[in-house]
């Protein structure tokens, strides 16, 4: 990164619909989290270019319970915003995606820092996602969200909706009022005050390769608002070949010298050639805005496309910088906030550290294709020139009971390299999968490990390329099947909504209920670079 520049994208890998907060000296960066637990990661830096993490807002069981969600329902669109020295989180979980309904809740949480302690969620409203606040200068509070229409002949995105929120009764009052309604898709909004307009940030075209951010401004926060005549602050929509595709989803920040800046999602797509796919999921980057004489939002430089580099902020120090997580030696008491278990937290009723020192021991239970009860840790691939190894100790009895390592989208697509038990080989190694929804075995990748001490375990990804391997001793390596589609870890792949991103992690599954454990001694993952 070229010295004082923000390098794109500043959260790589899955970290979508993110909000952007500065409270004092520090900036915040909250993203999306959908299925995964713990809910909310929280990122702070003192200069936009360097991130570290600052833990989870929703990391406690009676403040998020996904069991039974769908894929890439769960937790949409977090937003900050602070307000009375309070910091304020409003969220979606959505229990049931797809058309016509979506069932789902809005919450508020505060907390007096951003590492809590967090409230009990306050229960806003159901009628659609993307929730937001706004504090107006009188110190009145509003919420806003999309209107989910599912009625047949009518747009789903049926506009944005208004509520004054009272922080004392703790409750939305008055009536909801509809600020815009437009012919193209809709959602995302923010509203932010400047220069005596209202102006209304909406994320436009969908969440995929149409997407972008569309402005629009009213003198009175109710409206009516007039949309921006440039169309489009930010997009590739038409630019097929950019390095930074998908952009839109966004919200503003501005430094304590008055430079505005843009938090977004964009994705970086792997050439396959059944078209761009992107493995790493929706990022989050960072662009440099500013106000034009006339009162409009543009890019700093022009046009409205996402830079990869952008200037960092004037009279700010450097950061230090924060080096990804490479290797878990599983020697802490409990696992960091780059691990995540999908829908429920990491109770000891199934994982532990501490029964084996030095390891992370899992407790078998259902399959990788439930989402109520699986014992699956995994963190966010960050690159796709990745290498994935761990090694584990699993010595299972039956048939029914397997562990190893997984190549995760969500339950309907993944890659499995597990260990089972078969009837007169033993203990086996082969390569399992889930394609779309359909189930497949690869017999001719079985090895029989029997007589292995341990066994290591590898994953390689290289762009849209995935290849497993395993060894006795982490240096005799051997390949276990063939070649496999790495881009089907993406959310362009396949006939089902799909929201997240490429994760890699170790998994058990006890089909019979007995709770068979898996001892793994570490688990790294190393980028190859370009």
């Amino acid at each position: 990164m070229t010295a004082g520049h923000i390098r794109n994208p500043v959260l790589p890998g899955f970290h979508p619909d993110p909000s952007i907060l500065r409270v004092g000296a520090e900036y915040f960066l909250a993203t999306s989290t959908f299925e995964w637990f713990p809910g909310v990661p929280v990122h702070r830096s003192t200069d936009l270019a360097n991130w570290e993490p600052a833990g989870h807002i929703l990391d406690r069981p009676d403040l998020l319970d996904l069991r039974g969600v769908a894929d890439s329902a769960g937790v949409w669109a977090p937003s900050l915003s602070y307000h009375e020295g309070q910091f304020w989180l409003v969220y979606t979980i959505v229990r049931t995606i797809g058309h016509p309904y979506k069932d789902l809740d809005n919450y508020l949480v505060t907390a007096p820092s951003i590492d809590g302690p967090w409230s009990e969620p306050v229960f806003l409203n159901s009628s659609g996602f993307d929730p937001s606040f706004f504090h107006d200068e009188d110190g009145r509070s509003w919420l806003l969200n999309i209107q989910w229409d599912p009625r047949e002949g009518k747009p789903s995105f049926a506009g944005i909706v208004l509520q004054e929120y009272d922080a004392g009764k703790r409750a939305l009052i008055g009536q909801p009022r509809t600020v815009l309604t437009n012919e193209e898709l809709i959602e995302g909004p923010n509203v932010y005050r400047h220069g005596g307009w209202y102006y209304l940030m909406l994320a436009e075209g969908g969440t995929g390769w149409n997407h972008g951010i569309l402005m629009a401004r009213s003198r009175e926060l109710t409206g009516p608002y007039e949309l921006d005549p440039h169309g489009s602050l930010l997009t590739t929509r038409d630019v097929p070949d950019w390095p930074l595709q998908k952009a839109g989803h966004g919200e503003l920040v501005e430094t304590p010298e008055g430079e505005w800046y843009l938090a977004h999602l964009a994705s970086r797509p792997v050439q396959t050639p059944d078209g761009p796919r992107c493995v790493l999921g929706r990022e989050t980057c960072l662009q440099r805005v500013a106000w034009t004489d006339d009162g409009w939002l543009r890019l700093a430089d022009g046009g409205r496309r996402p830079s990869l580099e952008v200037p960092a902020p004037t009279g700010v120090e450097p950061g230090p910088a924060v080096a990804p997580a490479v290797r878990d030696d599983f020697n802490s008491p409990s696992l960091d906030g780059s691990w995540s278990t999908l829908r429920s937290s990491a109770s000891a009723d199934w994982l532990t550290l501490g029964e084996r020192p030095g390891h992370l021991r899992l407790r078998g239970r259902q399959s990788p294709h439930s989402r109520f009860d699986q014992s699956l840790v995994a963190r966010r691939l960050t690159s796709v020139r990745s290498e994935v190894t761990t090694v584990v100790d699993f010595r299972p009895s039956h048939f029914s009971q397997l562990a190893g390592l997984i190549c995760w989208y969500d339950t309907s697509t993944h890659y499995y390299l597990r260990l089972t038990h078969v009837e007169g080989r033993g203990r086996v190694l082969g390569v399992v999968l889930t394609d779309n929804g359909a189930y497949g075995e690869l017999p001719d990748s079985e090895l029989t490990t029997g007589d292995w001490p341990l066994v290591y375990l590898r994953a390689q990804f290289d762009g849209a390329e995935l290849r497993f391997s395993a060894s006795p001793d982490g240096a005799d390596w051997r390949p276990v099947g063939p070649a496999l589609d790495a881009s089907k870890l993406s959310d362009d792949y396949g006939d089902r909504l799909r929201f997240t991103g490429a994760f890699v992690g170790v998994c058990v599954q006890d089909l019979g209920g007995t709770r068979t454990s898996a001892d793994f001694d570490w688990f790294e993952i190393r980028e190859l670079g370009e």
